[in-house]
């Protein structure tokens, strides 16, 4: 069943990897947090909780992380507990093993990792699920022994959805390395029988390919999620990839027109990312009023 064009989660990216940081301490982050239940988002999910040599709390497992200040992970769970919202924990991406095809050394040091942030966050009432940070558009770099082998290990620490969000492999960002909407479904139709049980939830990203595009990508996925028993969400993207610069709040007219398409099929809406791109307390002034007219058009009196 369709649901209402409402994004009802939201992606949380303070590792930042490819976009800036809004040097956010807590009071910030508290009034964003305050800010989810007033507009209908009841989900947050933590990207990634690790990259690279960066780490959002002081990780033993990880070796040769930067110096890591403060404890983002305890701060994104208490305030989800006292707002009343969901956590969905993002685990680690080397950002080196699994490119060189040597994904059992991903493995090896997510595994570890895991039992760690279970031990730091597993009493959190709001930790309600596990996002798998590695993303990709089609079946390569070993992506279905990472999601049988990390996302299975989630499931044994804690029972708990899991999430991944991959993306077509488009021409808006792909160029000649670029994968037809057929050729996009064959892989994952490989991808989602080679790994089922490791996850629950797909929602794939919605800017790599044209907007014409979008309709066709969203029915097709919600054709293989009902064939492999995989619930269907939508990650449409709050930042746009048209701009030649990197990433801009997106144009309200062309968001407008992703969230109807993935209401047409998707059980739930996230994005990446609006407290960069669609929130009140944004960086950007554009984010600013891209939340203004999203609020008018769904009559939210914030």
């Amino acid at each position: 069943m369709a649901i209402p064009a409402c994004i009802t989660g939201t992606f949380l990216d303070e590792i930042t990897h490819d976009i800036p940081s809004q040097n956010w301490g807590e009071d910030e982050w508290r009034k964003e947090f305050a800010l989810y239940p007033q507009i209908g988002i009841d989900t947050v999910i933590i990207i990634r909780a690790g990259y690279r040599n960066k780490c959002i709390f002081p990780a033993r497992s990880i070796p040769g992380l930067l110096p890591v200040y403060e404890d983002l992970g305890e701060l994104f769970f208490s305030l989800a507990d006292e707002y009343g919202l969901k956590v969905f924990f993002g685990t680690y991406d080397s950002g080196f093993h699994w490119l060189r095809r040597s994904w059992w050394k991903e493995v090896e040091l997510n595994l570890p990792f895991l039992e760690e942030a279970v031990d730091r966050y597993g009493h959190h009432a709001s930790f309600a699920g596990w996002y798998l940070s590695h993303e990709t558009g089609k079946n390569d770099a070993h992506i279905i022994e990472l999601f049988n082998h990390i996302g299975r290990k989630c499931k044994e620490l804690k029972d708990a959805p899991v999430l991944i969000s991959p993306y077509p492999q488009g021409s808006k960002q792909m160029g000649e390395a670029a994968l037809s909407l057929d050729e996009s479904f064959e892989h994952w139709d490989r991808i989602f029988q080679a790994t089922r049980g490791a996850f629950d939830i797909c929602a794939f990203q919605d800017g790599q390919i044209h907007y014409e595009e979008l309709p066709r990508l969203t029915r097709g996925i919600g054709e293989l999620g009902k064939k492999h028993d995989v619930t269907i969400w939508a990650n449409v993207e709050t930042f746009d990839r048209d701009m030649p610069i990197k990433f801009p709040p997106a144009d309200w007219r062309h968001l407008r027109f992703k969230l109807e398409a993935a209401a047409e099929v998707a059980e739930k809406i996230i994005t990446f990312e609006l407290p960069h791109f669609m929130s009140p307390h944004s960086c950007y002034p554009a984010a600013h009023n891209l939340f203004r007219r999203y609020s008018e058009h769904h009559g939210l009196a914030v």
